[in-house]
């Protein structure tokens, strides 16, 4: 039954775990799916835009503030352990607005968030380089005014939103390590060569790798290249997706049933859960 640790105690242990060593942050979509990394025995968690946005039938960056607001509290709630926000871009251009948006994130219970330097929503572009570094300042300002202790993840957006230039992407990592961020994040780099540039230029600071698909790397080899954290996005929301649509497309297409051998039963998931009923 969750509820035991504080939304202070999550924070603290969150804050350690960036200290040295490496660990696996899994990206869970729904209270259920958070729960089950949890009960796996991971020690932390993060939000995935894309997984509850698939999950409610949008587009990545699609979801208004409140929605994702509800969502975060949700699954900050539902477990004992540290949950990381994927903010988007603070869910503004504003960098005021961007502010007092990060003022309710916190609020929500997150023990870290993430804000990226690309325009919500958008395919490509990021911000210009001052702007973003200025949005960081603003997010490591807005995050320290509430007392909390947050963790303040920077994202460059370069390699997902077709500008993949490594000299750019450390320039702004850099920059953004001095703005007070406590995790450097360059989502979709995926060479050794980019990811020791990545690690250089946070400095001494965390680094979170996206393993979003098999790309041969184990915790063991990111660990050995310095990286403090690894997370998988919606990668798991998009197993979960794909075998919904594979077993539905047989279904649809051939009246074939196989899709649901040696599916997890009825009764396991029952007893996976019945622990978290409040008595």
């Amino acid at each position: 039954m969750t509820g035991l640790r504080t939304a202070a105690e999550k924070r603290e242990e969150f804050a350690k775990l960036h200290k040295d060593g490496c660990f696996v942050i899994p990206n869970p979509w729904n209270v259920g799916t958070a729960r089950c990394l949890e009960d796996l025995g991971f020690k932390a968690i993060a939000s995935t835009s894309s997984g509850h946005a698939h999950a409610n039938g949008l587009p990545d960056g699609a979801q208004d503030l409140d929605t994702v607001l509800a969502h975060l509290k949700e699954l900050a709630d539902s477990v004992d352990i540290p949950l990381n926000a994927d903010f988007e871009n603070g869910f503004s251009d504003d960098i005021d607005k961007m502010q007092q948006n990060i003022v309710r994130c916190v609020a929500a219970g997150v023990a870290g968030l993430s804000i990226e330097d690309a325009p919500q929503g958008e395919a490509t572009g990021l911000y210009d380089f001052d702007t973003a570094v200025t949005r960081i300042k603003a997010a490591r300002r807005a995050i320290d005014q509430t007392g909390e202790r947050v963790l303040l993840t920077a994202r460059t957006e370069g390699f997902i939103r077709g500008a993949p230039d490594i000299d750019e992407s450390v320039r702004r990592m850099k920059a953004f390590a001095d703005a007070g961020a406590d995790c450097l994040y360059a989502p979709g780099i995926k060479s050794r060569e980019h990811i020791a540039a990545i690690v250089q230029a946070a400095g001494g600071r965390a680094v979170n790798f996206l393993n979003p698909t098999a790309l041969g790397y184990t915790v063991e080899d990111l660990a050995g290249m310095g990286v403090r954290r690894i997370s998988v996005g919606g990668s798991l929301a998009r197993v979960a997706m794909d075998a919904f649509l594979r077993v539905a497309q047989d279904i649809a297409r051939d009246g074939n049933f196989d899709g649901f051998a040696n599916v997890i039963s009825n009764a396991d998931l029952n007893q996976r859960f019945e622990k978290h009923i409040k008595a």
